[in-house]
Formats: structure tokens, C-alpha cells, sequence
């Protein structure tokens, strides 16, 4: 990259940073930084064959605006863009990690990106990113890695209660997003048995069910999935009420059978 073109990329993303780091970024104005970061960094050098390598300090900054991109994606709740970014970081974190200096955002990206992988159930990818940690120690000791490794085996438990409590001890606050879509798959599959295993349920229980802090809530989330309220008894229910059940002919389905009865005794 020429120098004129160096400084440029680094005075963008100082502008980048700054305004990430404001109590009230403007998000959308983070992206357009964002979007001009990459056509800076499609001017590296060592992305095109035959150049020459790219200096450290190209590497460094690279690293750096593809990193703050996956925690803005995080903050616009862009899981795509998200995914995408810590595809190209996978490059700094593995073939670079001798050039240049660790990173203290890696961890906390690399931990994000196994939550990611846990809320969308894609639980051999899960296992296969685990395999290519650096050290079995992280798994233990970091806590960034240590939190999706527990959440996944409450899953495998059934533990779902401390997949719920888990969302107040997350290592950082980004990782709160994650944790809640899989307490919405969580609850998703509860309610799906709770309409087979129940015909119907108080409200205050259905809450504590389905992990609801109140009935309005509870409410807002019957109405999503069809389910009947009755304001009187303050109940859900699942499947029919009385007034859509149907009667069924119970003498007409006797005498019915009765008759096939007859019948297969001439046949025979």
C-alpha cells in the first residue's frame, strides 16, 4: 500500500475507533467508515500475487478494522456480516500470529463466534473450532472460551435453566445477543412440548416455563403462536376449547361397526 494510502486508512479508522468508542456511536456512520476501510484494504499489497509482502504495520491494521467490523456486526445484530469477519480473522489469528502482536479482542471473537455457532445449532462446526484452538488449556482457563464450552454441554443436559441464568455471567456484554436468540430457541422447543404435553396452563406458570419475567410477556408470545387466553381463569390453552371440539357420533360409529362385523361373518 503506498504511504499516502497508509496514512489515509489509519486516519480513517482512528475516526472509526472514536466513534466506536462514543456512549452513543452512530452505528451507521461506523459502517461507512467501514465500507471505506475495505476498499483501502483491497489496495494491500500482499493480496495481490507476484507483490510484494505486506509490511506489519499493513497486517496490524487490517487485523484491527476487521476486528472492530465484527464487533460492530455484533451491534447491529448483522450475524452475515459478523460470520464474514471472523472468516477473514481466522488469516491474522493463524498465519500471522508470529508477525504480529497478540491480540486482546481475539479471545473475546473467537468465543463470540462459538456462541454463534452453538445458537444456530450447528454443533460439529462447534466441535471442529474447538479442535483448532492453539492451546487444550483455553478451554479451561479463558474465560471467553470457557462460557460457550459450558452452555454447550447445559444444552446436551437439557440444562436449560442454566442457559437462562447464564445471560447475567456472560464475559462481555456482546455476548448477551447469542445467548438470547438460543434462550428464544429454548423457549421455542418448551412451548412446542408444553402444547403436547399440557391442554392448558396458568399464565404465572406458563412464565416461569418459558422463562418470562411477566405475564405480559406470556401473552405477547401466546398471541405469536395462536394459543387461546381466557381472562377469567387467567389460563392458556393449547389445543380446543369446548366450543370448537367436535362431538363425535358415538352410536352412529357403534352401529357402523356393528355392521362391518355382520358383514365379515357372511364373508367368512
Amino acid at each position: 500500500m503506498a504511504t499516502g494510502t497508509l496514512q489515509e486508512a489509519f486516519a480513517l479508522y482512528e475516526q472509526l475507533k472514536k466513534e466506536s468508542a462514543s456512549p452513543k456511536a452512530d452505528l451507521t456512520k461506523c459502517g461507512q467508515y467501514l465500507a471505506k476501510l475495505k476498499v483501502y484494504l483491497t489496495e494491500l499489497s500482499f493480496l495481490l500475487p507476484g507483490e510484494r509482502a505486506a509490511s506489519s504495520e499493513e497486517l496490524l491494521l487490517a487485523r484491527e478494522v476487521l476486528e472492530t467490523g465484527a464487533q460492530w456486526s455484533i451491534r447491529v445484530k448483522d450475524i452475515p456480516s459478523f460470520e464474514r469477519y471472523i472468516s477473514q480473522l481466522k488469516t491474522y489469528y493463524s498465519d500471522y500470529n508470529k508477525t504480529l502482536p497478540a491480540s486482546s479482542r481475539m479471545y473475546p471473537l473467537l468465543g463470540l463466534n462459538l456462541l454463534r455457532l452453538l445458537a444456530q445449532n450447528r454443533i460439529s462446526e462447534f466441535h471442529t473450532e474447538l479442535e483448532l484452538l492453539d492451546s487444550p488449556d483455553l478451554l479451561n482457563d479463558n474465560v471467553y472460551i470457557k462460557h460457550p464450552i459450558q452452555i454447550e454441554q447445559c444444552l446436551m443436559e437439557g440444562s436449560y435453566n442454566k442457559v437462562w441464568h447464564s445471560r447475567a455471567n456472560v464475559p462481555a456484554e456482546e455476548y448477551t445477543f447469542f445467548v438470547d436468540i438460543l434462550v428464544g430457541t429454548i423457549r421455542d422447543e418448551i412451548a412446542s412440548c408444553s402444547e403436547k404435553a399440557y391442554d392448558s396452563l396458568p399464565l404465572p406458570d406458563a412464565a416461569t416455563l418459558l422463562y418470562f419475567k411477566t405475564e405480559s410477556e406470556v401473552v405477547a408470545f401466546a398471541n405469536e403462536r395462536g394459543w387461546k387466553i381466557n381472562p377469567q381463569d387467567k389460563k392458556i390453552y393449547f389445543g380446543t376449547t369446548d366450543a370448537d371440539a367436535t362431538d363425535i357420533p358415538a352410536d352412529q360409529v357403534i352401529s357402523q361397526t356393528l355392521e362391518y362385523a355382520r358383514e365379515l361373518e357372511r364373508i367368512v
